[in-house]
């Protein structure tokens, strides 16, 4: 049990094979240590033990709530889903924003824990503090938005007001490697293949019905001076700054043309470094301009409202309507939001630039719950096999026409070449022999970040412990937006440094839960004086940053009891050998190639790492308990993955 301000102290655990409910306190050492939703979640999973099947019963899922959710603290809206991926065999959360994550706080949990597997399908209801399994049955095969329509009916109630799901489609029914879970309709938990997850415990959704009760800070004037100087320097930020331009104005597509400009956004699966609307010479050279579906041409274009989060005075999503012809049909489309990673990998790097188009494919893989970056670098390279002759009857390049059906046929394994491809990038390429075509590490592709011209990316792409991610250390802050200060992006000394400082203070800020845009404006003096004043501790910044090397090293340590080690923490081939092209006229980045034996010697060094692996020095040294739940003792990893 814990007393620290912030939590519930109430976890409901769901055995769904028994469709059982028990309910438990948080650990209160646990919370000191891991703080919250990641750390908590993690800690969660790493008890449960590593040696389980990501699609078997053994499995644990935890969606979890930190001290900072649904309180006053600016952009505390999040929520994080915690598991075994079956996308990369690692430990894995995912988050997502909107009003879940405050409304589960509310009816009173900071966590929901589901084990096991239900007979039929089912829903989880939560209310009052206690959770409900109802039959889905008559649910299951139903695309998100009507699932989102049945439960609103069901529940007498309406999203936006006391109302919350999150929910599967046929993506995690048929368990695709990378389906998600659809906070309604439209913000996602989408890396990992969490949706596929929940389809293997037959959850359909999770439905939360509250109140409002927010909790109440431990130390109210701390808190309050915490809050205050967060407002402060967040209204202050270029980047942050309400109504001023950046996130405010254009969203997280605010990216696009800045990307593009300093040629840091991979093209045709990552074979270029831009796009080019005038591309001269070389047939095979880029003929699309990123501008067409970028931040700036949304608002100008088609633009229909703002949305935003709890407690968020940025309002970064930006919801969008347009008219599509497909195969003669006409569709009206209306979906939050036009993300900058969904438009890329579905625009750019499979080569389209159809604005409209990227929006349908949006909203399809939104209603299937698949996650839009997987998805798009899947079928991008599935273009490059087909233009290699590895797949006879494939996809072309930017044929957005089968690019939209072949979400649908995906998310249901409709087929031979839709099953292969549910089986995510990295295993398709396998299959087809060609394993250099996947963009991925661990078994996840990468972000719209070139790591050629991001050399902080680049370590931060082979070290993440979810697999390629651009969100566990976004060095791209201070590679491109010079926050908290500019580095130059091509240069790799510093960078391995740069990587684990920014790696913890997002284990912290996920730990919270509150959202990482935050960070463009707030440190870790903002964090410490809300964290403190909340849950009534005296915690240095130096202690709060330890928390999150903690967590950091815990993730590490389950990975490697699965089996990943240094020789793990690689890159695509194309991006450390061979010769990169660039739009004559763009960026840097031409002929660029990442020392990546450089980055890790340095990053291991400022980690106290062997090889990848964390030594028992490191973990005494941290505080991690490596006993009960693991299957080994302290005496260092165990490989025993496939992977």
């Amino acid at each position: 049990m814990t007393d620290l301000g912030g939590f519930q102290d109430h976890v409901a655990r769901v055995d769904l094979s028994e469709e059982a409910v028990g309910y438990e306190g948080i650990d209160d050492d646990d919370a000191r240590k891991y703080i919250g939703a990641r750390g908590l979640g993690v800690k969660y999973v790493f008890d449960n033990g590593a040696d389980v099947d990501p699609l078997g019963s053994d499995n644990l899922l935890a969606f979890m709530t930190g001290p900072l959710t649904g309180t006053q603290t600016v952009m505390s809206g999040r929520i994080a889903v915690v598991t075994k991926s079956p996308l990369t065999n690692t430990v894995t959360d995912s988050h997502h924003g909107g009003w879940s994550g405050a409304r589960l706080k509310w009816s009173g949990f900071d966590g929901l824990l589901f084990e096991g597997k239900a007979d039929d399908p089912v829903y989880a209801v939560v209310e009052d503090g206690e959770v409900e399994l109802r039959d889905a049955s008559h649910m299951w095969g139903w695309g998100v938005h009507d699932t989102m329509a049945e439960i609103e009916d069901k529940m007498d109630g309406a999203f936006g007001k006391n109302l919350s799901a999150m929910a599967i489609g046929p993506g995690g029914e048929n368990q695709v490697r990378y389906a998600c879970i659809m906070n309604e309709d439209d913000r996602a938990s989408g890396r990992g293949g969490t949706g596929a997850v929940m389809g293997s415990k037959n959850l359909k959704a999770v439905v939360v019905k509250s109140s409002t009760k927010m909790p109440k800070p431990a130390d109210s004037e701390t808190f309050q001076k915490g809050h205050k100087q967060a407002m402060r320097v967040i209204q202050e930020s270029d980047v942050t700054a309400p109504n001023e331009g950046g996130l405010s104005l254009y969203g997280t597509n605010v990216l696009m043309n800045v990307t593009e400009e300093m040629d840091g956004l991979p093209t045709r699966n990552a074979k270029y470094t831009s796009t080019s609307s005038e591309a001269e010479g070389d047939a095979d050279e880029p003929n699309i301009d990123a501008e067409k579906v970028s931040g700036e041409n949304v608002r100008e274009n088609i633009l229909v409202d703002e949305p935003t989060c709890h407690s968020c005075p940025v309002a970064c999503k930006k919801e969008v309507e347009v008219q599509v012809n497909h195969k003669g049909e006409d569709h009206n489309i209306r979906m939050e939001s036009y993300e900058y990673e969904s438009a890329w990998a579905l625009g750019p790097n499979s080569m389209t630039d159809d604005r409209d188009k990227v929006a349908m494919m949006i909203d399809r893989c939104n209603d299937m719950a698949v996650d839009t970056i997987e998805m798009g670098n899947t079928m991008a390279m599935a273009m490059e096999a087909t233009e290699e002759g590895h797949l006879e009857e494939g996809l072309d390049w930017g044929d957005t026409e089968t690019m939209i059906e072949m979400i649908e046929r995906v998310a249901n394994r409709e087929d031979d070449l839709a099953d292969l491809l549910a089986e995510g990038a990295k295993r398709a390429a396998e299959e087809l022999g060609d394993e250099d075509m996947s963009l991925d590490v661990k078994g996840q592709t990468m972000a719209a970040y070139d790591p050629r011209g991001m050399k902080g990316m680049a370590i931060g792409y082979a070290t993440s412990n979810r697999g390629a991610c651009h969100l566990r250390g976004y060095t791209p802050a201070a590679e491109i937006l010079g926050i908290p200060e500019k580095v130059d992006p091509h240069e790799p000394e510093g960078k391995g440094e740069l990587c684990a400082t920014f790696q913890d203070m997002h284990a912290v800020s996920d730990s919270f839960d509150i959202c990482k845009f935050n960070a463009f404006a707030e440190g870790v003096e903002e964090y410490v004086l809300q964290y403190n004043g909340m849950t009534g501790l005296d915690l240095s910044e130096e202690e709060i940053m330890e928390a999150g090397e903690r967590i950091y090293n815990l993730e590490r340590y389950y990975n490697n009891l699965v089996g990943f080690d240094g020789s793990d923490d690689d890159l695509p081939v194309r991006f450390v050998e061979g010769e990169p092209k660039a739009i004559p006229g763009q960026g840097g980045s031409e002929g660029s190639l990442v020392e990546l034996d450089q980055l890790k010697d340095e990053y291991y060094e400022v980690r106290g790492w062997e090889d990848g692996v964390v030594p028992d020095e490191k973990l005494e040294e941290l505080g991690i308990d490596v006993g009960p739940g693991t299957g080994v003792s302290s005496g260092g990893a165990a490989a025993s993955g496939d992977d």
